[in-house]
């Protein structure tokens, strides 16, 4: 039986996880429709090229906001799941799958590794 206190951990803690997995569903969508209408506004005045370019970039980044969300979400719903080994390892499979996506995302967006970012940055100054 939960104490008081642990049952007021755990409600707030459902509600903040909702509301994380929510926001990352909204920057999903949100950051989605917006790239897209950006996108399509590029081809109507003949710049679909590079804006095919930026297209990728902005998507990208709107998937890896609402990632990341979602991985703050699933953090948070372990402090009101009852703390198992299966629970444990569930939670510890989706951080790795969300964090190899936001790692494939982020080298899709900038064409490098993220450790390759200072390499980069003493190359070209004004790059950062």
């Amino acid at each position: 039986m939960l104490s008081q206190s642990e049952s007021f951990i755990a409600s707030a803690a459902h509600w903040v996880m909702t509301g994380l997995e929510m926001a990352g569903l909204v920057a999903v969508l949100l950051g989605a429709t917006v790239t897209t209408l950006r996108y399509l506004r590029d081809i109507a005045i003949g710049k679909a090229e590079e804006g095919y370019e930026r297209y990728r970039k902005r998507l990208g980044r709107a998937i890896l906001i609402g990632l990341e969300l979602l991985v703050a979400a699933d953090i948070v719903g372990t402090v009101a799941a009852p703390l198992d080994l299966q629970s444990v390892m569930a939670l510890g499979l989706i951080v790795v799958i969300r964090t190899f996506l936001s790692l494939s995302i982020d080298v899709e967006i900038s064409g490098r590794w993220p450790w390759q970012q200072h390499q980069a940055e003493r190359k070209d100054p004004q790059a950062g």
